[in-house]
């Protein structure tokens, strides 16, 4: 049986808690900051756990984590 290659670009993005989730950070963080308020850019540094209607295809393109 060969080796699965991982999805690099998912491995950058995407880390395993020690439950087995994943993590992610969340969008509308890059630019047009000066709209946003103290809040909602305080909780956007916050990492998110991956949707459960998600996992199974992260778990297919991260096989290894």
């Amino acid at each position: 049986m060969p080796k699965i290659k991982t999805n690099r670009a998912a491995a950058k993005r995407f880390k395993a808690t020690g439950t087995g989730k994943l993590k992610r950070g969340k969008a509308y963080r890059r630019h047009i900051l000066t709209k946003k308020t103290r809040k909602t850019k305080r909780n956007l540094r916050k990492p998110e756990i991956v949707d459960s209607t998600n996992v199974k295809n992260m778990k297919k393109i991260l096989p290894y984590i």
